[in-house]
């Protein structure tokens, strides 16, 4: 694909005002057209990967958002002093801030982003819909919440300004609605400094839709094609793929011309996404506007064969784009590899990186323009990541480690490629969502490609389930039998290294491990000479041990196992112990266990009061319910009070009925994991 170049407005240098995967993204593109880069970072992000990545590095003193990444005054005194001439600001914290955009040019920066006035113009959501109306795109109609009758329920709650899913309610009671409000209100205000929330029908099963748009600054807007982002945790996506499955061609039409007509009507340059609602008979319904690159971007690249941020920025540059965009080919999916444990309310993990290694194609970059994203009649796998091997997942910002995307012929062969890639994954030292998504890719709702947005209501609770014990013998066994290899290697007593010699047989030697709340024993037969025996497992022998690699054998069916221990025990627990393998064609049993050693003594602990609420993760103390009080009764889960932590809020609940008897949070508290939040005293069982 060729661009012609109307207006010279060259870029040497760019400044991404963001973080994490996305600004490793821009990073990527950038070198590859030659430009130098420039990175800013918070404290905490002083060493991380985008940091790293980056020609030069500007510090942002400080730790949270509002005080580093969302300071526009900081970011662009930054740009001018690396001698930046462009700002990118890839998508989150400032990249929909009109006011930010204008400083950038009213500084002399060029802008790689639509014009501010676009961004203006869509940055309410209840303006934007006011604006699509007029320009004929199909619209659910708000509904007054102070005139709502049970005949509007259910009702979804949506806070004005922002994203991400902040300050989102469903409402299917109207005694929920008041307090639904005023909690949506509080947490808008806390996300982006804006408490307007509005409200419209919920539809039920819906899907979420959306058209990838790019326009130039003379006249031409691209509709790239469809994108499927159902699949959502707490309104937030979490796999997306392209072209969205199954849509007609007729509504398929009618998504891209109502898309392109949004784009237009605000004078829309460079790449935008516009959100539709699907419901179950097949109506749209527009949604919203993003003013920037999307987090699901990377689907619509590789099936197009483009690369939008190089198309940004030429875009910026004032180059003209082809008349009608490149052709699909083939089919792609992405999912969103998260720190959090999805069984645990989708709570946010913190915590060091020891591996982090998911298997990619070795020619799947980012697509060239004008090329395919894979080779005719095969799969590629590309790893958008904003972490490494050896960094640190902190508190402060998303939990989002990286994006994995699949590009095949087909969707099956797309779907399953991914599935295999984040099975294979080898990621120690913090619980993430791999398996949910391995389980999600493979569920047979998600391949008869039937996604809608209630997806993970009906079925988290499977999702979620503890995976088969089989595989998790067979892990247990490979850890005892490294620990056994290591002994020697380890520099282990006379005895140790010669075999365990006694001058009576020797028992079996025991280990326990747990692995969440259960714990395990294993136990083996040390082998002069040779690999132990297993005792527990009749008809699985060892073959080969060492301390990194364990090959077990059951009805001549051989496996091997990886085994990595924590280098450092005191870093973040007591030394765990992981064990990865090829992931079992189709099955169910993860490929990856986390075994925390037993030790042989019990350490004393700090003694907490019973009833006691502790902070399950490091975070602020954002609001109390209201009225709460020492001396209150509550019930069992009811919430207490919102802790925030990674861009996310989290309910903390009564651990039962009873009395409030202590209440030691406060909003604006800046509190640690395991910190005392409040004391509940259980009430007396009745008679």
């Amino acid at each position: 694909m060729t661009t012609t170049t109307t207006t010279a407005l060259p870029i040497t240098s760019v400044l991404v005002a963001n973080r994490g995967e996305i600004a490793v993204r821009v990073f990527r593109t950038a070198r590859a057209m030659g430009l130098a880069t420039v990175a800013v970072h918070s404290d905490p992000d002083a060493g991380a990967l985008h940091v790293r990545e980056a020609d030069t590095a500007v510090r942002l003193p400080g730790a949270a958002p509002a005080d580093t990444y969302l300071r526009g005054d900081l970011v662009i005194a930054a740009a001018l002093a690396a001698g930046a001439d462009a700002v990118h600001p890839g998508y989150g914290f400032l990249s929909e801030n009109a006011a930010f955009a204008r400083d950038v040019l009213a500084a002399g920066l060029a802008w790689i982003g639509p014009p501010p006035e676009a961004i203006e113009a869509m940055a309410s959501k209840t303006r934007a819909k006011e604006l699509m109306r007029a320009a004929g795109v199909p619209l659910l109609d708000p509904v007054d919440p102070a005139a709502a009758t049970a005949a509007d329920l259910p009702l979804l709650l949506k806070a004005a300004s922002g994203g991400g899913g902040r300050g989102m309610r469903v409402v299917r009671d109207l005694d929920a609605l008041k307090p639904a409000l005023d909690a949506a209100a509080a947490e808008a205000r806390s996300a982006f400094g804006d408490g307007e929330v509005f409200a419209e029908p919920y539809v039920e099963r819906g899907r979420h839709v959306e058209v990838q748009v790019l326009a130039d600054g003379h006249g031409t807007v691209w509709a790239l094609g469809t994108r499927d982002c159902s699949l959502q945790r707490r309104h937030q996506k979490v796999v997306e793929e392209a072209p969205a499955p199954g849509l007609p061609d007729a509504l398929r039409r009618s998504l891209h011309e109502a898309a392109v007509a949004a784009a237009r009507a605000v004078g829309y340059r460079g790449a935008g996404t516009v959100e539709f609602l699907l419901a179950a008979d097949g109506r749209p319904y527009f949604l919203e506007m993003n003013t920037r690159l999307q987090v699901e971007h990377p689907v619509s690249e590789a099936v197009h064969g483009v690369d939008l941020v190089a198309l940004q920025f030429r875009i910026a540059e004032g180059a003209a784009l082809p008349p009608e965009p490149p052709e699909p080919a083939g089919h792609a999916v992405e999912a969103r590899l998260y720190a959090e444990d999805p069984a645990q309310d989708w709570r946010p993990q913190a915590g060091t990186l020891a591996a982090f290694d998911v298997p990619a194609s070795a020619a799947a970059p980012v697509p060239v323009p004008g090329a395919a994203g894979s080779p005719a009649g095969t799969a590629a796998v590309r790893v958008d990541a904003g972490y490494a091997a050896g960094d640190r997942v902190g508190v402060h910002y998303d939990p989002m480690l990286a994006k994995v995307i699949a590009h095949a012929p087909t969707r099956a062969e797309a779907v399953r490629a991914l599935a295999r890639a984040l099975a294979g994954a080898r990621i120690h030292g913090v619980a993430t969502n791999r398996d949910l998504l391995v389980r999600t890719l493979r569920h047979p709702e998600f391949t008869a490609a039937a996604p809608d947005t209630g997806f993970y209501d009906r079925h988290l609770a499977a999702l979620t389930a503890p995976a088969p014990d089989a595989g998790r013998a067979a892990a247990l066994a490979a850890a005892a039998a490294a620990l056994a290899a290591a002994a020697p290697a380890a520099g282990a007593p006379l005895a140790a290294r010669l075999g365990g010699w006694r001058n009576v047989r020797s028992g079996p030697q025991v280990r326990r491990y747990r692995t969440g709340d259960t714990e395990h024993e294993v136990r083996y037969l040390p082998v002069r000479g040779g690999p132990p025996q297993l005792p527990d497992l009749p008809g699985v022998r060892a073959v080969t041990t060492a301390p990194d690699r364990v090959v077990l054998e059951a009805d001549g069916v051989r496996r091997v196992f990886h085994v990595a221990h924590r280098a450092d025990p005191g870093a973040d627990g007591p030394g765990e112990v992981w064990v990865d393998t090829a992931p079992a064609p189709g099955g169910d049993a993860p490929a990856s266990h986390t075994l925390t050693p037993v030790p042989r003594f019990t350490e004393p602990q700090d003694a907490t009061p019973p009833g006691s609420l502790l902070a399950p993760m490091p975070g602020t103390v954002v609001r109390v319910a209201e009225g709460l009080a020492p001396g209150d009764t509550v019930t069992a889960g009811q919430p207490l009070l919102w802790l925030e932590a990674m861009k996310m809020e989290h309910r903390v609940t009564s651990p039962a009925s009873g009395t409030l008897t202590a209440l030691h949070a406060r909003p604006g508290h800046q509190v640690e994991v395991g910190a005392l939040l409040a004391v509940v005293q259980e009430e007396e069982p009745r008679p």
